[in-house]
């Protein structure tokens, strides 16, 4: 190799570039990146404002695990495995509301909401059956800005309220605690890899061209960003100039004085927080959003939101969380569909991965994430095992 030759492959080599295209489609990683990225992360089944009453419950799913997430008889927060301890029957779905208990729909064992078992139909029929025994898996959780998060990994990774502790003090005057649902829970199905859909939140040099409404009312977030860990943080600033369409013109007159509870600054910004490996936490001055991808098969991604804010009835505030809605409706269209976009062209055989922008710094933590859990990503091509 020639001394030129020698220089350029070295610099090559130093150019941050993203993943190789085969991990964005190969059909043998989901069970891979359940095990190694998910399952040993910590999640967000619910808000503590939708299981209010003893008995209340939400159900997470994740992958092929599932979990109760349940308010007890004395007023605390229990998360249990969904899965009978008699022949492994999905005791729950969705959300609603157990009457005294947890009952099995196929053979009618019964749980405490304690999780401890209570009762089996023809109980005789079980020689020297201790019930004490056959209690719910206890599944970890911890409440964090009102958000009841739940782990499946062991060993346990540091707990949601470390990870999110330098945070606190910018996210305090959003009341994250007091907050209720606005919409119900969404699920939505995107023909992209998971990874793709994360890779589009965490870079915003994207948002000027592939979002011009968000770019009419608001500065870019990665000109205001702040990382710490595996969360990564932008404010964007909304503009003094008016938007020239008439939502978001409207949604920029009114919302500043209908959350005169928020500091000045916070009434004209829009901050959006992205914690690896699959969620963001989307904080408006009228409400707040948080939205998780997960691997939905081949090529496919479940993308699982909800949407919360302070309770307010006033007429005001519903037209400017409408007018909210539609604007980031309008975002998450165009975002899927740059996304699908991407999917297909990543599919081409031609492509190999070019270099990436300081912009997208959070983008390759993540990738720099993945290739550390996951070794067989740092090749250019798929390993013998997964061909």
């Amino acid at each position: 190799m020639t001394v030129i030759a020698a220089s350029l492959a070295k610099s090559a080599a130093s150019v941050a570039r993203g993943l190789p295209a085969w991990v964005y489609s190969h059909p043998e990683l989901t069970r891979l990146e359940y095990e190694r990225i998910l399952k040993p992360s910590w999640q967000i089944a619910c808000h503590v404002s939708q299981i209010p009453n003893p008995g209340d419950f939400v159900t997470f799913d994740l992958y092929t695990d599932s979990i109760i997430v349940l308010r007890d008889a004395n007023g605390g927060i229990r998360a249990h495995r969904n899965v009978c301890r008699h022949r492994g029957t999905r005791l729950l779905e969705g959300s609603g509301k157990c009457l005294g208990r947890i009952t099995c729909p196929y053979h009618g064992w019964s749980y405490r909401y304690d999780g401890s078992l209570l009762a089996t139909p023809a109980k005789d029929s079980f020689p020297d059956l201790n019930l004490r025994e056959y209690g719910l898996d206890a599944v970890p959780m911890e409440v964090t800005l009102g958000f009841v998060w739940v782990c499946l990994g062991t060993p346990l990774p540091p707990p949601p309220s470390q990870v999110w502790a330098p945070f606190m003090d910018e996210l305090t005057p959003y009341q994250f605690e007091q907050l209720v649902p606005t919409q119900t829970l969404h699920l939505e199905c995107w023909n992209v890899n998971w990874k793709i859909a994360m890779d589009n939140y965490l870079e915003s040099y994207h948002v000027p061209i592939g979002h011009p409404g968000l770019n009419r009312m608001f500065s870019p977030d990665y000109e205001d960003q702040r990382g710490v860990g595996n969360i990564a943080r932008g404010f964007s600033w909304m503009r003094p100039t008016p938007s020239s369409r008439w939502s978001e013109r409207i949604y920029q007159r009114y919302v500043s004085e209908l959350t005169s509870y928020l500091p000045e600054p916070n009434r004209r910004s829009w901050r959006f927080y992205s914690c690896l490996p699959n969620l963001g936490i989307d904080v408006f001055p009228e409400q707040i959003d948080f939205f998780q991808v997960f691997p939905h098969g081949s090529g496919k991604t479940l993308v699982r939101s909800a949407v919360f804010g302070l309770a307010d009835e006033r007429r005001e505030m519903r037209l400017v969380r409408w007018l909210g809605n539609r604007i980031n409706m309008q975002v998450n269209a165009e975002d899927r569909h740059l996304c699908e976009r991407l999917q297909r062209g990543l599919a081409d055989s031609g492509y190999r991965p070019g270099p990436l922008s300081r912009i997208e710094k959070w983008m390759l933590q993540f990738h720099d994430l993945l290739r550390d859990r996951i070794p067989e990503f740092n090749l250019p091509e798929p390993p013998q095992r997964f061909a």
